[in-house]
């Protein structure tokens, strides 16, 4: 069960610097449920000139399917395979009652090349999206991602997140030769990449607003210390080591400060801001009650927060700058905790108490109404996709640590596997630019 007692830490990567880091076994994506009605669309293979190291079609038609909005249709019940405009034939699309129709190409660029790829409806015969995504060295997996991202936001009008990483925590062995992991991998379980290997816990990570920096807490040395990394000169520098709890690090929206979970002397923990740049604490809570587990609004100029201070965890926010007391958010149900706010600040997710079990739920910050989203008997560790639909976080399945993801509307779950040890601690990316 989530304990507001223990250390809890922060993790930031940055994408392209994982290359030269230790491969991890990759996970495995399975759709648990998907809407009733997803909309077929039919992602022809590209074209190129010879073999191509990626199989870019299968990388775009996967991304839209695993999203559990889209049914692709198998290439053995494609009629036609065109890679250009002048060839396509919309009735045969029609006939294999296909709505819409991706087809395109790899270019060579020079050094580089290019993924040119052209969205149709297959219904009206309509062009709806033209568009030439660059691939550097090794990078087509990633121009493939971008693709599905833009064909999703054209059909849904929401913007993907194929395009991005997540970060968690592996835990391997057992007794002395227990060790954990901080891996990085592709949203679609692709390319994961150990970061951190270490003898004792790794707890927590997330990702800084512009995702150069990681922040975490190591348990080296047997005492929690946060450190902050540099994932473009691979240089890191501990950031917080005082005596007790240093904890739940967050980043501010501007990426300059992290608000953190750090114990006094009497063993009470409150949160505190911490200045990246000149080192200066400003403390934000100061009572008896534990107060942790601290995250940004979008606007940086107020935290949520989970506190005890009325018997039992709920989720409170307090400004900043006016000096007033903190506001309780969440009244609905005994326990909520682990608070994390949408990118546009409307929906806040947490840790709530269920009919005897930890699951997440969704709060609307209008309103306040809450809902259960997910059906864990232990779920924990919300961290929402930078579009805002969907929630990653972890669970337990057959006795093992999984993760799992729900959209925000329940609509859509999957579960996230991994064939070596438990997997926990998720976080999601932050989108970043081409």
């Amino acid at each position: 069960m989530p304990d507001l007692r223990r250390p809890l830490v922060l993790l930031v990567l940055f994408a392209a610097t994982l290359a030269g880091w230790p491969a991890q076994a990759q996970l495995t994506v399975q759709i648990t449920r998907g809407v009733t009605s997803p909309i077929p669309v039919a992602v022809v293979p590209f074209g190129g000139a010879g073999p191509l190291p990626v199989d870019v079609a299968e990388v775009i038609g996967g991304d839209l399917e695993r999203s559990g909005r889209f049914q692709a249709l198998p290439r053995g019940s494609m009629l036609q395979k065109p890679s250009r405009a002048g060839d396509l034939d919309f009735a045969q699309w029609r006939l294999v009652k296909t709505d819409y129709v991706v087809i395109g190409r790899v270019l060579p660029e020079g050094e580089r090349s290019a993924v040119e790829f052209e969205l149709y409806n297959a219904i009206s015969g309509e062009r709806l999206l033209g568009y030439s995504v660059p691939a550097g060295s090794g990078a087509l997996r990633l121009a493939a991602h971008r693709a599905a991202d833009m064909i999703y936001e054209k059909i849904l009008g929401v913007p993907g997140a194929f395009a991005t990483r997540i970060a968690y925590v592996s835990q391997e062995g057992s007794g002395p030769a227990r060790h954990w992991r901080l891996v990085v991998a592709d949203a679609d379980g692709e390319n994961a990449r150990t970061i951190v290997d270490s003898p004792e816990p790794l707890m927590s990570p997330a990702w800084s607003p512009d995702g150069t920096r990681l922040a975490y807490v190591s348990f080296e040395g047997r005492a929690s210390s946060i450190y902050v990394q540099s994932l473009v000169s691979g240089a890191r520098e501990r950031v917080s080591g005082r005596a007790g709890v240093n904890g739940a690090p967050a980043w501010s929206p501007d990426g300059r400060r992290l608000a953190l979970a750090l114990s006094q002397s009497d063993g009470n923990v409150d949160v505190f801001v911490l200045d990246l740049a000149s080192h200066g604490l400003l403390r934000v809570t100061d009572d008896p009650a534990i107060d942790t587990e601290p995250c940004w609004a979008p606007d940086g100029r107020s935290l949520f927060f989970t506190s005890d201070r009325a018997g039992r965890p709920q989720v409170y926010r307090i400004a900043l700058a006016s000096g007033e007391r903190p506001k309780r958010i969440t009244f609905e149900g005994a326990y909520n905790a682990r608070p994390r706010v949408s990118p546009d600040g409307t929906q806040l997710a947490v840790v709530t108490l269920d009919q005897g079990s930890y699951r997440i739920g969704a709060v609307d910050l209008a309103s306040g109404r809450s809902r259960v989203l997910s059906g864990g008997r232990l779920d924990e560790g919300p961290s929402f996709a930078p579009n805002g639909q969907t929630l990653i976080f972890a669970a337990r399945e057959g006795g093992r640590g999984v993760l799992a993801t729900v959209a925000i509307d329940g609509s859509v779950t999957s579960r996230i596997s991994s064939p070596n040890g438990d997997v926990r601690e998720p976080a999601w990316s932050p989108r970043t630019a081409p």
